[in-house]
């Protein structure tokens, strides 16, 4: 499923190294902007910046064609985290994001990932 900003959705999303993040998203960067947390499905990423939230959705077969969203924490009208419990066998977290535009986007993380620090980086650029 593509990681966009249009829909409910939910994202198995697993984090990676920010030095992972796909080469062609540096191109979006604006000056002092840099990113802070990524994660990964199968083929999209999720880029968490200082300023915004970057999805990119990879398309078709070759995965040449890609699909970039974008959406400032400035947006960001509502959110919530959801830790993992303490004897889960599978650690999940979950983050919910309501948009000023009405958009929702629920994001699921697989594996260790610290959302209490996710949730930080956001509160710092929303509050």
């Amino acid at each position: 499923m593509p990681i966009n900003f249009n829909q409910s959705s939910v994202f198995n999303l697993k984090p990676i190294p920010v030095e992972s993040i796909r080469n062609d998203v540096t191109g979006l960067l604006i000056e002092g902007e840099g990113p802070v947390m990524a994660f990964q499905t199968v083929r999209d990423q999720l880029v968490f910046t200082n300023k915004r939230i970057i999805s990119i959705d990879v398309q078709g077969i070759t995965g040449k064609r890609k699909s970039y969203g974008s959406m400032p924490y400035s947006k960001i009208q509502y959110f919530e985290i959801q830790t993992p419990g303490f004897v889960e066998i599978f650690p999940d977290s979950e983050l919910f994001i309501m948009f000023t535009n009405g958009f929702t986007a629920k994001f699921e993380f697989k594996g260790s990932v610290d959302i209490g620090y996710l949730g930080r980086i956001i509160s710092s650029y929303v509050l």
